[in-house]
């Protein structure tokens, strides 16, 4: 199958590595040069440096043969404008959005995007069901696929409260969304984590012990 996958940051590699490891062709456009050569060097997939939003990208990352486009950027009007790209110009079959705001869900879909899916909505539901009080509770052990998804709460003594996301040293993890009062919240780059936030984590296996330690102080 030929995939093209919109995004950036740890999930964008964390898919590709999922999409590569079954023989997949898979081109990637992330906006940032600096992450569109990081990428191009762990994963066995084309990694154009742009914005997959712009037609003439879509065009050099091959949308005419694809099978599938996945726009999975924190901007939900990028991620809209490249599935109608795709499958309005390209002819793509199948597009795949992720929505950030769980209001635009109905818009997406009367547009036309094959599958429009709410993380936030997702997410939430998963932490929210949730009735435990561990720090910390695996949810989703991803068998076979070196990934890990894991709730983390905040306790008092947490070495994360204050700081923001971006300069906690989470290698190989990603802050998926934080719950906080009952509210879910994308996590973004600069999100200040405060006493009590509930986190969904996602991680590779090796490195759960030092995400543990860099968010709770314990444990690695």
């Amino acid at each position: 199958m030929r995939i093209i996958l919109v995004g950036s940051d740890k999930l964008t590699y964390f898919l590709g590595r999922r999409f590569t490891s079954k023989g997949d062709y898979l081109t990637i456009i992330t906006p940032e040069e600096e992450a569109a050569v990081d990428l191009s060097r762990r994963l066995k997939a084309t990694v154009i440096a742009g914005d997959g939003s712009d037609p003439t990208v879509l065009q050099e990352a091959g949308a005419y043969q694809a099978d599938v486009l996945l726009a999975l950027t924190d901007r939900d009007q990028d991620n809209l404008i490249a599935c109608q790209i795709a499958q309005d110009r390209y002819g793509v079959p199948q597009t795949v959005a992720i929505v950030n705001d769980p209001d635009n869900k109905a818009i997406f879909e009367e547009l036309g995007v094959s599958v429009a899916f709410s993380a936030t909505e997702i997410i939430g539901s998963m932490i929210e069901q949730q009735t435990a009080s561990e720090e910390i509770r695996n949810l989703v052990p991803v068998a076979g696929s070196g990934v890990t998804m894991t709730e983390v709460v905040l306790g008092p003594n947490s070495p994360a409260i204050g700081r923001a996301i971006k300069d906690l040293d989470l290698q190989g993890a990603v802050v998926a969304c934080v719950v906080r009062r009952g509210r879910v919240l994308i996590a973004k780059r600069r999100s200040y984590l405060h006493e009590a936030d509930r986190l969904l984590v996602i991680s590779e296996d090796d490195q759960y012990g030092q995400a543990q330690k860099v968010l709770t102080g314990e444990g690695a």
